[in-house]
């Protein structure tokens, strides 16, 4: 499928296709009048016929031709620590998203960690090769993985290694896409580029240190947390753009750094509706296997960490304790376990708590519900983006959004009409959403298929990596 390319300087053409574009449309407006004038003036002074603008045809194999050489040319390298086996979302979605920019033509290489978040296999592979895609992990494991501190060094010597990897390969590509997971990596780009004059591009998930900040382990005014956000400043100005994922963290990155304003660009991320599709309860082996089939179920799939509002889900599954509902939270994360103790303090039944599933298990379990759950805490609405919304999208179930009234994520849920959003403890409006759809499933099932529909038009593998390749063409032509 042909797309229209932003202006852009990698073309060795004297004329872009975006200006034969434009030519084109401009000889299109003006051809009506100028019709009469211009049989004349051809009669009398034959023409040169290389002046008549391209055909439509002609203008879209010119795009396509020069989409394709420009992705033949990025040589790209993403550094991030997690990385399939390993569950973390974040690794999960730059498997996707380097399987589609290599499927399209870049030449791509992983250069990650091996398992250390929540994995089945606690060691993979020190190289892979797939096509144009190449993985090279480190040697080293994962050290102390339980706990915050050991998590911390963990991120360190990895973002030591991740120096050294930059320095040795830093000719064989020409931009680095730097996750924030572990949050300090992007200081191992910058200080490379500092060295070596790099080009790189910072893809931010979580936004440090304001987590820590408004989590409290750090005060705002600690020595730590001003020379944090100034190596930030530091950083986001070398690099040739900034990857958010949201409009909200785009207005904390601006309004830390406002001089970056033009590098910032909003990359939603995205569900997969090849992997993920629409399964009746009735026949789907996960909810049989769990009993869910003829129970209105509630689902939270995926973290449950510091920045998730567990608390308002604990409090609507108290109201509907005498409701023949259903909940079920799959993940781990640091709020897991208090979670699992509160539920049982307050004497629930109606609680299910699994772990982490297999990718091969995903499109059974985001599936055997009827109403998919995303939380986001109070005032962490500008500091993460739940990942997990897209794959809920991707099943074809309503969802609902527990977040603060000023989150982006209430216009994304009313753009795609396909649930509610309720403001952080507000279990009572939530609970009633829940009994409503229970009660008529016509409804869910409308919400369901708009939520399927919103994500086949906005989210998708393709659509998303399209932008990514956009935005990284247009840091090496910046160069």
């Amino acid at each position: 499928m042909a797309f229209w390319p932003k202006k852009s300087n990698t073309s060795q053409s004297s004329t872009s296709p975006s200006q034969e574009l434009d030519n084109y449309k401009n000889w299109l407006n003006t051809s009506e009048s100028t019709n009469a004038q211009s049989k004349e003036i051809s009669q009398e002074n034959n023409v040169n016929k290389q002046n008549i603008p391209l055909s439509t045809k002609d203008i879209f194999n010119l795009v396509e031709s020069h989409s394709d050489k420009s992705k033949n040319n990025l040589k790209v390298s993403i550094i991030t620590e997690f990385y399939p086996p390993d569950y973390a979302a974040t690794g999960q979605l730059i498997e996707e998203l380097a399987k589609q920019l290599e499927a399209q033509g870049v030449k791509l290489e992983v250069f990650t960690g091996q398992p250390g978040y929540a994995f089945s296999k606690a060691t993979a592979p020190a190289l892979e090769k797939s096509g144009r895609l190449r993985v090279q992990r480190s040697r080293s494991t994962q050290v102390w993985s339980g706990r915050i501190r050991g998590k911390a060094i963990n991120g360190i010597l990895f973002t030591l290694r991740a120096f050294l990897h930059l320095i040795k390969n830093y000719r064989q590509h020409n931009v680095f896409l730097v996750t924030s997971a572990p949050p300090f990596l992007p200081v191992a780009a910058y200080l490379a580029h500092l060295c070596l004059g790099m080009s790189y591009v910072c893809l931010i998930y979580d936004l440090y240190p304001d987590i820590a900040i408004a989590l409290g382990v750090i005060d705002k005014k600690h020595w730590l947390a001003r020379f944090w956000r100034g190596l930030n400043k530091r950083i986001w100005r070398k690099s040739k753009g900034i990857i958010v994922l949201s409009p909200n963290m785009r207005e904390r990155v601006v309004s830390t750094c406002p001089d970056v304003a033009d590098k910032v660009s909003v990359i939603h991320s995205w569900g997969d509706p090849n992997l993920i599709v629409p399964i009746s309860k009735e026949k789907n082996w996960f909810a049989k296997q769990h009993n869910l089939v003829n129970k209105f179920t509630v689902l939270y799939s995926g973290n449950m960490g510091r920045c998730h509002d567990t608390k308002t889900i604990l409090e609507t599954a108290k109201q509907l304790r005498n409701d023949p509902i259903q909940f079920v939270c799959i993940g781990d994360g640091a709020k897991r376990n208090s979670f699992m103790e509160a539920v049982k303090r307050s004497g629930l039944t109606n609680f299910l708590f699994l772990p982490y599933q297999d990718k091969d298990v995903l499109p059974y379990s985001l599936t055997a519900c009827d109403l998919s759950l995303v939380s986001v805490d109070e005032g962490m609405e500008s500091l993460v983006a739940p990942s997990k919304l897209y794959p809920a999208l991707a099943a074809g179930r309503p969802v609902a959004v527990i977040c603060s009234k000023h989150s982006y994520l209430r216009q994304l849920i009313a753009d795609g009409k396909c649930g509610v959003s309720v403001e952080n403890g507000d279990s009572f409006a939530l609970a009633e959403f829940i009994r409503l759809l229970n009660s008529d499933r016509q409804l869910a099932e409308l919400m369901g298929k708009s939520s399927r529909e919103y994500l086949q038009s906005n989210f998708t593998p393709q659509i998303i990596a399209e932008q990514y390749f956009q935005m990284l063409e247009k840091s090496i032509s910046s160069s």
